[in-house]
């Protein structure tokens, strides 16, 4: 009996942190966004957040103005290049 009580608390606790099933976005054929659900733009995004944890580690042991605006907005347009959909 306690252990199901547990399960039901730790079952609750973790439905908590999860979104609605309203919430989860299914894509459609239609959608203008379709492409933000395939696993290549996927990876883009797992290499552009990659890109900037590299980037803030080097402005964290270089904390120069010029160094860290330079390198703040060349990794914003690094950014934008990886998840062009052109490319």
């Amino acid at each position: 009996m306690l252990w199901m009580l547990l399960r039901f608390y730790c079952t609750l606790l973790v439905r908590s942190f999860l979104p609605r099933e309203s919430e989860i976005a299914l894509p459609k054929e239609d959608d203008s966004h379709l492409r933000r659900y395939s696993r290549k733009y996927r990876v883009k995004r797992n290499w552009v957040k990659n890109l900037w944890i590299g980037s803030s580690l080097l402005m964290i042991c270089f904390p120069l103005l010029p160094f860290i605006l330079g390198l703040g907005l060349f990794t914003s347009f690094l950014s934008f290049a990886i998840l062009d959909e052109t490319a």
